[in-house]
């Protein structure tokens, strides 16, 4: 018997239980092996990623999880949590009955601990919320895969809806723009994860959605085009993946007389690896290395309170 309470799922793709090796390799496992993020042939590919890359590759990036550590854990999680706790208070000063969970893709709280508890309190709706404001079939539909296998053997399913993405949302393009206050001389760089190129040839319109967001922003803030760049961050293998990669775009910048500048991820709803190590550290080094006087990197929204609105927002225009 449902008991009128709403259940509102936050998911994000996750991240190691700790800066370790053997943690490391636990969460690059599932997500390595998982067909959305890497479609090549199976036999070969994972016959490369046991024998090779598994084995290999969570000891060279182990540093690089140390060097954003926090003493209450990952920054992702952290941050979560964060979300989570404040989004259900936002909702609750509303009078709605709800029950927030977040769920990560790969990691933990996972999707079976999350909608075990939401199931145990009766939920009579189920609203899912994924945490990337662009659709790509690399992380919203890897969330929805998650989902589909978890509901594969139950019979008493509430209904659900899932919020497919919020790229050029006002609130979300707002909160963007507030959170953007560029110093005299600054140019701005837009950095989303990026994808291989062939996705989105074969039918993934992420990059459309990237470019939009981006546009809305520079236009929010007045921006000329020769003040803002858009760029793609974490490309993986030898596959080409989409263009101007971030790091050659940044590297590159000084030496065409940009001294001074500031990034923003408008792709991450948290701060994590890819934003807080990447582009906050390796990224600044190669720009500074090349000339460059100043770069700043700007957070993501996180769980600034504009940013939990909107998401209340997104839930309850659901209702």
């Amino acid at each position: 018997m449902s008991s009128g309470k709403i259940g509102v799922l936050l998911l994000n793709l996750g991240t190691p239980d700790a800066p370790t090796p053997k943690a490391i390799r636990a969460f690059l496992r599932p997500f390595l092996s998982d067909h959305r993020v890497i479609d090549l042939n199976p036999w070969v590919w994972l016959t490369a990623l046991n024998a090779f890359i598994l084995p290999r590759r969570p000891h060279k990036i182990r540093h690089l999880y140390e060097n954003i550590w926090t003493k209450d854990g990952s920054p992702l999680r952290v941050i979560s949590q964060k979300q989570e706790e404040a989004l259900q208070a936002y909702l609750d000063k509303d009078g709605l009955d709800t029950l927030v969970k977040v769920a990560m893709v790969y990691g933990k709280p996972n999707m079976s601990q999350a909608l075990d508890q939401m199931m145990a309190a009766h939920i009579s709706k189920l609203i899912i919320l994924p945490l990337f404001p662009q659709y790509s079939s690399t992380t919203t539909a890897t969330g929805l895969d998650a989902f589909a296998r978890y509901i594969y053997h139950k019979k008493g399913l509430p209904p659900f809806q899932l919020i497919h993405n919020y790229h050029d949302d006002l609130a979300y393009i707002q909160a963007l723009a507030d959170s953007i206050i560029l110093q005299e001389g600054e140019k701005l760089v837009f950095s989303f994860h990026g994808i291989p190129a062939r996705y989105a040839k074969e039918g993934d319109y992420y990059p459309e959605q990237c470019q939009r967001t981006a546009s809305l922003v520079a236009q929010k803030l007045g921006l000329a085009k020769e003040d803002w760049y858009l760029a793609y961050q974490s490309r993986f293998g030898r596959e080409v993946w989409l263009k101007p990669y971030t790091d050659e775009l940044v590297s590159s910048l000084p030496k065409e007389g940009v001294k001074k500048l500031a990034v923003i991820c408008p792709g991450f709803a948290a701060d994590c690896l890819e934003t807080l190590e990447e582009i906050e550290i390796t990224n600044k080094k190669n720009f500074l290395e090349n000339g460059g006087q100043s770069y700043r990197y700007i957070p993501a929204l996180n769980d600034r309170p504009d940013h939990i609105a909107l998401l209340a927002d997104l839930v309850k225009e659901r209702l």
